[in-house]
């Protein structure tokens, strides 16, 4: 199917549906200038000293706090990043009525920033670093302010730790009961930019059971067998060119 026949696709299902979710993995910011993670030319196939999946583990910001500080400094903060098309559209749909909720793996917070209200974060946000003893919130402006090391908490002294999920933490319950209910709600799911690898984020897929499940991923994932429509094509360049009506 052409690009063309699959946006003119998305945009009947689109118009026609009721309650959209749209669940989205690092592949929607990466038109917004942030790397992915999988992809060739992504976070994990760059050299490091540490592969990053170790640097993120729970274990390693445990036992190596300082050397985890300073590459979530270094490559996990964006601030300059600007929403997309993308951030932008799922707004607009969302305003329009048609959107009941953002669910997404990423921690950049940019669908807030083009105006999403209903996001659910389920791997947590940059922008949001707590004290380990008091649990005062800093953002991630402060976190980069303190140029180097670990921060701590200016109220009590205690560490102070991104509110990112690491690998072998828990994704946090409320959040992923609550996409759970989104997902089963749903007459349409869009899934964008996301490898579908990731558990257990990528097991929400078997909530849906509305009327078309569309996939819009760079590479083949393993369930696009399941998808209705499969697009190959950039995620912003695709949901820019959807046309919206009836903002509330």
């Amino acid at each position: 199917m052409s690009t063309e026949s699959a946006v003119s696709t998305l945009q009947r299902w689109i118009d026609a549906a009721s309650r959209i979710v749209f669940f989205g993995g690092a592949g929607v910011s990466t038109e917004s200038g942030i790397p992915d993670f999988r992809s060739q030319d992504g976070l994990y196939h760059q050299q490091f000293d540490v592969p990053p999946e170790e640097i993120l583990s729970h274990h390693y910001y445990m036992r190596h706090t300082a050397d985890f500080y300073r590459f979530y400094r270094n490559k996990m903060i964006c601030l300059t990043a600007k929403p997309n098309a993308a951030h932008q559209k799922l707004a607009e749909l969302e305003r329009a009525g048609k959107l009941s909720a953002v669910i997404t793996q990423n921690i950049d917070g940019l669908h807030q920033l083009a105006g999403s209200r209903r996001v659910l974060e389920l791997h947590g946000s940059v922008h949001r670093n707590y004290c380990t003893a008091c649990h005062a919130l800093y953002g991630a402006e402060w976190i980069m302010q303190q140029s180097s090391g670990v921060p701590h908490c200016p109220k009590c002294g205690a560490q102070i730790k991104p509110d990112v999920v690491l690998y072998e933490e828990s994704l946090p319950q409320d959040v992923l009961s609550a996409a759970v209910d989104e997902i089963g709600q749903a007459d349409l799911m869009i899934v964008g930019g996301t490898s579908l690898t990731v558990y257990p984020a990528a097991g929400l897929l078997r909530f849906f059971d509305g009327d078309h499940l569309v996939l819009m991923n760079r590479d083949a994932t393993n369930m696009d067998n399941q998808a209705d429509l499969c697009i190959r094509q950039p995620i912003g360049q695709v949901l820019g060119a959807i046309q919206v009506s009836g903002e509330i």
